[in-house]
């Protein structure tokens, strides 16, 4: 499980030229992180966490030896049975039914495959505590990853829709009700950004959790490390593929969980909102946007004509749940003096595996995604005109004053509403406003294909912000 590092990492600051040179030393040859994980489910996996225990518990014992706390020997040994050949899932669940202790068990069944005493300096000077956090932080770096790659293949679907509807013309909501003109590309590009900001949170607190190794003992004062321990810990890290870790102890503060578990729910939130509005658009009265499913797929048993929306609705349930996590999490920061328990690991690890699935139903979701442009447009012609009382209202202003002119096409609006009757018709029927238009005018100003506003250009920018980020992302 050893493979050669092509990642240049910085060392850590402030250390002497002997820490330096222990580093480079590290550099040469340094421990791959884990198996090859593909999802989250992965990362979290039995088989997973014991390599990251094998992981870190080797490296610690690699960084000791250089600094001449433990035998080259030792560390030369233990980095060798550090597979999960010499920790499987089976033997450590036998073990864990006689010892109850989740690591002790691990550790139990690694030590008997060590020859020559290597068993005598395994987790030397190191804490439980110490070991899982740092196998959590490792975890959760991964699902980061993970989440981001997710987001990113949304991320380009939502590039294709919003690219590809950018003139779609559809009435514009607020409340409910018909405001104004607006694209589907225009709609979508909210999104798009929605989506990117998303991933800025996850790549923020990424480099928190890059901080977050740690090394501290079991008040958090590095007892039982020794003197070196400052050091240790931090090339420690090194090796782990982690960063410098901050010198104060968070054993009993789980901030940085909590903003994991926060910014989750917050993505959550986000995707529950495009699923709502999905669900809202596919309605039978808008018809305006379609999930396509496959042809035999049935949406009520008893009702043959239902085409429910599968793939929105999912993604509003996960806007529920996930977040309720998250209020499990964000209460681990009570903690009591230097660490209390229970932690709320668990729910680190299912609020991870739910945001995942999250956001492969999103992804499917948006590949199936048809958009009815006919639709939207007959939509938008529904009122007869009203929505576009607003541009009629500026016409009028620059001839009888704004607010008269408020006044006027109000009671104008209202008429058309009582009557049943279009808006030139009703403009037609007042005797001041119909003085104030030609009938070509009048014609001009009720189309909305010419009444959008910027939506079209602004969705091209938006889109071309989002691509230029894209070629910064690619490696």
């Amino acid at each position: 499980m050893t493979k050669c590092c092509s990642r240049k990492i910085l060392p850590p600051r402030g250390f002497s030229l002997r820490a330096l040179s222990l580093i480079a030393m590290l550099l040469v040859c340094c421990k791959a992180i884990a198996l090859e994980i593909s999802t989250v489910a992965e990362s979290f996996s039995d088989k997973n966490t014991n390599q990251l225990i094998l992981d870190i518990e080797s490296a610690l014992a690699r960084v000791q030896a250089k600094q001449g706390i433990i035998p080259q020997w030792a560390a030369d040994e233990i980095t060798k049975k550090a597979t999960t050949t010499y920790m499987s899932v089976d033997d450590v669940k036998r073990e864990y039914k006689i010892v109850r202790h989740r690591l002790v068990a691990r550790l139990n069944v690694w030590k008997r495959s060590l020859d020559q005493g290597a068993e005598e300096y395994l987790h030397f000077g190191a804490t439980t505590v110490d070991i899982l956090d740092t196998v959590l932080v490792l975890q959760l770096k991964k699902s980061v990853d993970i989440l981001v790659r997710d987001l990113l293949e949304i991320e380009n679907k939502l590039l294709r829709i919003a690219k590809e509807n950018s003139s779609t013309l559809m009435a514009g909501r607020t409340r409910g009700q018909h405001a104004l003109p607006i694209t589907f590309g225009k709609k979508v590009s909210t999104w798009l950004a929605e989506n990117r900001r998303n991933i800025d949170r996850l790549q923020h607190v990424k480099t928190k959790l890059n901080t977050s190794g740690i090394l501290k003992g079991a008040v958090g004062t590095y007892l039982g490390l020794g003197e070196q321990a400052f050091e240790t810990e931090a090339l420690m890290m090194v090796e782990l593929g982690l960063e410098k870790p901050s010198v104060a102890d968070w054993h009993g503060i789980r901030d940085v969980f909590a903003e994991y578990g926060l910014t989750l729910a917050l993505i959550s939130k986000s995707f529950g909102r495009l699923g709502g509005e999905l669900i809202l658009l596919q309605m039978t009265e808008l018809g305006e946007t379609l999930e396509v499913l496959g042809e035999g797929d049935v949406g009520s048993s008893t009702m043959p004509q239902k085409r429910n929306p599968k793939g929105p609705a999912r993604l509003v349930e996960y806007s529920r749940s996930i977040p309720r996590y998250a209020e499990i999490i964000l209460d681990d920061m009570v903690n009591s003096f230097e660490r209390d328990g229970p932690r709320a690991d668990y729910y680190l690890k299912v609020i991870s595996i739910e945001s995942e699935k999250m956001l492969s139903s999103a992804n499917l979701l948006l590949s199936q995604l048809r958009v009815n442009g006919e639709m939207m447009r007959a939509n938008l012609n529904k009122t007869g005109g009203l929505i576009l009382s607003q541009r009629l209202t500026f016409f009028l202003a620059r001839k009888i004053g704004k607010d008269t002119a408020n006044q006027l096409m109000h009671k104008i609006a209202m008429d058309a509403y009582e009557n049943n009757i279009s808006l030139a018709e009703a403009v037609r029927r007042n005797e001041r406003a119909s003085k104030a238009f030609s009938e070509s005018e009048l014609s001009s100003l009720l189309n909305p294909e010419t009444y959008i506003g910027l939506a079209k250009e602004q969705t091209e920018l938006v889109v071309r912000q989002i691509e230029e980020l894209r070629q910064k992302d690619s490696p």
